[in-house]
């Protein structure tokens, strides 16, 4: 059984707080590099160098000490929702937790971003504020999926282990709603299928084991040979495993029908050949309408080590997505590192 990092099934927002906190924590403790690009991409959009400095002989107003380590001060406090119900009044209280900090960011985390009238109305408040403090408060608001996305842009391929906790805690956030789905539509999920690659796009569908966490798509893809070789928008999602009584489905997304059950066990079979059990251990199961030939080529020398996750929106320049087929065409003129 998978070990969890992050608390499950507890829809409070001190929970919430704790294991967002954790997965800040845990990147930190990976690399505190990356925690920092991190901090200054996210939240600090100006100048800002938090990292420890270390200068030798640096010129202060008396003396030239032999050596200096510094760091920029800075201050992050954090209020959390489990919905949009922030107070304007219980967070203009919260700005008195700043003291002379150089660098104060309030960030307000929920699934959902601030409706535009209520952050406005805030907003008005504390540029008042700042008028009268001698450093100001910049106001962040995000969502949990927000947080998840900018680690993921700061983690590569090769922090196998940083990304094994990112997926978690988006299984903890998919797991308790903290997600919206809304955005889905966006999303082409990556899959590593070199040895099912052929079946995978027969059948339409790929499985992978349920404990692996994955944030919500509308696309998925298959990667082969340094390239995202097919694109499928998903139509179904079904977990299966066989038990004393026979095979248990449960549809998550989509209707079990008989179809999909026999190709459910057509790929039980086609993991026998690869030394994969799909039978006593649950899987999920990504339909597609269509899987549809690609070629969004991989530049750097390295393979994935895992699934990765696109916004196709950004990759093709546009709000508003075509149709499969010619996503697919248009990925072909595209590359990716």
């Amino acid at each position: 059984m998978k070990i969890h990092y992050f608390q499950r099934y507890h829809a409070k927002e001190n929970v919430a707080t704790a294991n967002t906190m954790l997965l800040l924590s845990r990147l930190y403790q990976y690399s505190s590099h990356k925690f920092f690009r991190f901090l200054s991409s996210e939240f600090f959009a100006y100048s800002f160098d938090p990292e420890i400095v270390f200068k030798l002989q640096e010129k202060s107003v008396d003396s030239i000490p032999d050596a200096t380590i510094t760091q920029e001060s800075f201050k992050i406090v954090v209020e959390t929702k489990m919905s949009d119900w922030f107070y304007d009044k219980q967070l203009m209280r919260h700005l008195n937790s700043f003291n002379d900090e150089k660098n104060k960011v309030l960030i307000t985390l929920a699934p959902e971003l601030m409706a535009k009238d209520k952050k406005g109305i805030f907003e008005q408040q504390l540029k008042r504020y700042n008028t009268t403090q001698n450093r100001p408060v910049i106001h962040i608001n995000t969502t949990f999926e927000g947080i998840a996305n900018a680690i993921q842009e700061v983690i590569d391929d090769r922090d196998f282990e940083m990304q094994e906790v990112l997926d978690d805690y988006l299984n903890y956030c998919n797991n308790d709603n903290l997600i919206a789905v809304s955005d889905s539509w966006k999303f082409m999920r990556m899959q590593l299928a070199n040895n099912t690659f052929d079946f995978n796009v027969s059948q339409n569908l790929y499985y992978d084991n349920v404990e692996r966490g994955f944030r919500s798509h509308d696309y998925l893809s298959l990667y082969k040979n340094k390239s995202v070789r097919a694109i499928g928008k998903v139509s179904a999602r079904i977990t299966a495993v066989k038990t004393e009584v026979g095979m248990q489905y449960e549809a998550e997304y989509g209707d079990v029908t008989e179809e999909r059950k026999q190709k459910i066990l057509r790929a039980i079979s086609d993991g026998d050949e690869h030394g994969y059990d799909l039978r006593t251990i649950k899987h999920r199961y990504f339909f597609v309408e269509k899987f549809y030939e690609t070629d969004f080529k991989k530049m750097t020398p390295r393979a994935p080590m895992g699934s990765r996750v696109f916004n196709l929106t950004d990759i093709l320049g546009t709000e508003q997505l075509p149709i499969t087929s010619d996503i697919a065409q248009l990925l072909k003129t595209k590359t990716w590192n």
